[in-house]
Order: structure tokens, then C-alpha cells, then sequence
């Protein structure tokens, strides 16, 4: 398990353990690390704003603050189910998995006539995903991308060349049904896009990158987006 979905499955397990918190042993031993990496991980979420308890002695341990966990949700069964359908249709997008973890959370404190609705309303929607890309490397993508540090990837073109290449990431864009990892190819100095499918292996490097920016990709289509711009 990479260290971003640790940190979220971190906090998914205080969140359900309520007030009575988890040890540090107990969390090293659900997630096969040393206390030591657990304590680091729990400091790196307090920086990053969540609300942690600490209570020491005998009986112990961490939490989440009262009120941390999500209030009641007002969704109506169809905007549940889009969410559901949304992620289910791309397995392959970025941070799905996380999404998905999100979305059942949404589920669990919806109220519970409407979230019967929402099951008997999502068996009626039906996907026919295509099968989705290695789990693993796109859980380093999504590392990379999330921490900004260059990932050496191992890559076949259309030509059948394959290639190994350290690459800055810059972003994910999806056209005409592929995912691609856009960024910095320090092989050819120069700005890429290399389709997800045709990376053969992945792995982050400690290595930062080095700011290039969305203004060096170009210019967008004109019908592309992000997923959510700033503001709306």
C-alpha cells in the first residue's frame, strides 16, 4: 500500500473507531508497518489539518475529534447513484479507488429511507467497465502526481520501442476513452504524454520535480476541462 492511500485508510479506521481511539500497535499491526512509521504517518496527517487526539498511558492511544466525521448528508437516491455510476464507469481514472472510498462514506451517514432507495436505484444502472490498467502502477502515478516527485517508468510507444525514462508529472488528462500521464521527459528534455496503458512499470523516485508547469503542456482542447475549476 502506497503512503497516500495509507494515510486516508489511516484515517478512515480512527474515524470508525470514535472515541475509542486505536493504539499505535494496533494501527502498526493493521497496516504492516513499524510504530515508528505509523507515528509519522499520524503526525503527517495532523499537519495536513485533520483533528487528532493523543491519549497516553495504559488504554490510549489516537483518534479523531468529536465532530471530524461527516454531519448527515442531504443527497436524494439519483445523486447518489451518479456518484456510484461515475466512478464505477472509469476504473481507470485517477484516485478512484480513493473516490470510491469516498462515496461510501457519503453512503454511510446518508439516512437510511434514502439510502435504500439509492440500493434498490443502483441495481438498475448496469456498467461494462473495460478491465482496468495495473493497480500498482497507477498507485505510483498517483503518488508521483500527488507528492510532485519524479517517477521512472518503464514505457512502450506505438512503435514497439520500449524505452526507460525519469519523468517530472504534470497531469492526468483523459481523450477519445485513454488515460495519459503528461510531464517532463528528462530522457528528451521535453515535454510528453504517455498513454497509461502502455506503461509497463512504475516506480517514484525521492527525487522532486522541478516546476514545470500547466502552462507548458499548450493549449487545451477546445472541449477540455478540469474536474472541478477553481471557484465553482
Amino acid at each position: 500500500m502506497k503512503r497516500t492511500e495509507r494515510l486516508h485508510a489511516l484515517s478512515e479506521m480512527l474515524r470508525r473507531n470514535g472515541s475509542r481511539g486505536c493504539s499505535a500497535d494496533r494501527l502498526a499491526r493493521e497496516f504492516d508497518v513499524s510504530v515508528r512509521t505509523v507515528k509519522r504517518d499520524l503526525a503527517a496527517l495532523e499537519r495536513s489539518g485533520a483533528p487528532l487526539w493523543s491519549r497516553p498511558g495504559p488504554g490510549g492511544g489516537y483518534g479523531l475529534a468529536v465532530g471530524a466525521s461527516l454531519p448527515p448528508v442531504s443527497l436524494s437516491p439519483a445523486q447518489a447513484v451518479a456518484l456510484l455510476a461515475a466512478v464505477s464507469a472509469a476504473p481507470d481514472a485517477p484516485y478512484a479507488d480513493l473516490a470510491s472510498a469516498g462515496i461510501q462514506k457519503i453512503l454511510d451517514v446518508l439516512d437510511p429511507r434514502t439510502r435504500a432507495r439509492a440500493d434498490e436505484l443502483a441495481g438498475r444502472v448496469w456498467v461494462n467497465a473495460p478491465p482496468s490498467s495495473s493497480r500498482a502502477i497507477r498507485s505510483a502515478l498517483e503518488e508521483a502526481m500527488a507528492e510532485q516527485r519524479v517517477i521512472r517508468l518503464r514505457y512502450t510507444a506505438a512503435d514497439g520501442t520500449t524505452t526507460t525514462r525519469d519523468v517530472e508529472p504534470v497531469l492526468f488528462a483523459s481523450t477519445n476513452g485513454q488515460w495519459y500521464l503528461v510531464g517532463w521527459c528528462q530522457l528528451r528534455n521535453v515535454m510528453r504524454w504517455f498513454t497509461v496503458s502502455r506503461i509497463e512499470r512504475a516506480s517514484v523516485t525521492k527525487a522532486a520535480c522541478n516546476g514545470h508547469t500547466l502552462q507548458e503542456v499548450g493549449e487545451p482542447p477546445a472541449n477540455a476541462r478540469p474536474v472541478h475549476a477553481r471557484g465553482e
